[in-house]
């Protein structure tokens, strides 16, 4: 999944693995895909191939470590001074649709729904305190497996050494907390300050299913790159406050601002606007549900509707999908997500800011990126087959997951990324003296 730049053309996938594309247990559940072939995406050529069923074996993660897979033919040609095209001929992935009203396949999509939105975790105050006693074990064993990002921070910046690091960040449930409005999604004044400072030590990225527009009203840093519609719209400072620049289209902002932006799926965009109008109408009828429409992804929330609705609800959405072939219907955290049937994924988006910002030699980059949602199991996957990287899931339950640690929710955010920029202000030696007693900080 790493990409390779030819002298007569833009960018070349050499090797474009789509991935696991269904799980046998909690994963996103696509339609059926035939093979894919090769095209173009965003005027990069392509060649992907299809995962089976199940087929692959989640990353086991070292107790107390942090996962350093090495994988020698991962070596791609770094993509400085290469312009990236905005062309957008995007393959389209072939969708065979199943029998939609089919009692099973509903079900199935229902229990999928209810494991990806799971509860929230209640206090002893709230619930029987043997209740309580077991799920804090439960979340105790899965640390075991998965281990606090911030217990283990000494070992992250370890591995940072002579490494440049670059930190990419889902926004919802990640930066800001996950509220019954996705309008209030807010990210507090503090959160804002770290992530500011952040930027001026790392390069940063927030990849988001959101349309990028809404995320950056959300975060409203010029500094940093954003990635919306789960990576399928990219845009960020020609020059970032790192010192780092991206390649891609050129373009000015409204502000006047020197950026790059690109669009992998734009062809599809009419479309998206079609199909968003279509299920405003469709769902009218089913109470607490609401469409949103993320430029390159229709997300359908269905927090506040009542669970004895979601079936109806599924089928209400895939009645609509029958006549759009070219769409997929996932889903994430109370969301039914509808996507452009490419292969493009946060993952993908991730490996073209990697290489875009001319860190394709791995060996060279400690990659982490932070995460909440279903969607981010594509980028976690991609650090894992990295000789180097620091994937971390955002959860208070315990997650079927590939990240290799956890975070409990946004304010150990926080404290993780004010721990990095610390530890780059201070440079090593001082950061380990603090740690250990050496130096007294006001």
């Amino acid at each position: 999944m790493i990409y390779k730049c030819e002298p007569d053309c833009p960018i070349n996938f050499n090797r474009f693995d789509q991935g696991n594309i269904e799980s046998a247990e909690v994963g996103l559940l696509r339609a059926s895909l035939s093979t894919l072939g090769e095209g173009m995406v965003g005027g990069m050529s392509l060649r992907s191939k299809r995962a089976t069923l199940g087929g692959e074996s989640p990353a086991t993660p070292c107790a107390g470590t942090v996962s350093l897979l090495t994988n020698s033919s991962l070596k791609p040609a770094a993509t400085n001074g290469t312009s990236i095209s905005i062309k957008s001929t995007a393959v389209a992935v072939p969708k065979k649709h199943g029998p939609y009203a089919d009692k099973g396949h509903l079900i199935t999509w229902v229990d999928a729904m209810r494991s990806q939105s799971p509860p929230r975790f209640r206090s002893p105050h709230e619930e029987a305190p043997e209740a309580f006693e077991i799920k804090t074990a439960a979340y105790s064993a899965w640390l075991d497996k998965h281990p606090s990002a911030l217990s283990s921070f000494d070992k992250v910046v370890k591995h940072a050494k002579s490494k440049q690091i670059v930190v990419f960040l889902d926004y919802d449930g990640t930066l800001s907390p996950i509220v019954d409005n996705p309008d209030r999604a807010l990210m507090s004044d503090e959160m804002r300050a770290t992530v500011k400072e952040l930027a001026t030590y790392f390069p940063t990225a927030i990849i988001s299913g959101r349309a990028r527009p809404k995320v950056y009203d959300f975060v409203q840093l010029s500094e940093l790159y954003y990635a919306g519609s789960h990576g399928m719209d990219i845009m960020g400072p020609a020059k970032s406050s790192s010192g780092f620049k991206v390649n891609g289209t050129r373009v000015k902002d409204k502000k006047g601002n020197d950026v790059v932006f690109f669009q992998p799926a734009s062809e599809y965009l009419p479309m998206m606007d079609k199909v968003c109008s279509i299920l405003n109408e469709t769902t009218r009828t089913v109470k607490g549900a609401r469409v949103e429409h993320n430029k390159y992804c229709v997300t359908v929330h269905f927090r506040l509707v009542k669970e004895e609705l979601w079936e109806g609800l599924v089928t209400k959405v895939q009645n609509v999908l029958k006549e759009y072939p070219m769409l997929n219907l996932t889903h994430g955290r109370k969301v039914l997500e509808v996507r452009p049937s490419i292969a493009w994924d946060k993952g993908k988006a991730v490996n073209y800011l990697l290489n875009s910002l001319g860190f394709a030699d791995s060996s060279d980059v400690l990659p982490v990126y932070i995460g909440d949602d279903r969607t981010d199991e594509d980028a976690f996957k991609l650090l894992n087959g990295m000789k180097h990287g620091c994937s971390i899931l955002v959860s208070s339950i315990p997650k079927s997951t590939k990240a290799t640690l956890s975070l409990r929710e946004p304010s150990e955010v926080m404290e993780f990324l004010g721990r990095l920029v610390n530890w780059k202000k201070w440079g090593p030696e001082k950061w380990n003296g603090v740690q250990n007693g050496r130096y007294f900080m006001n």
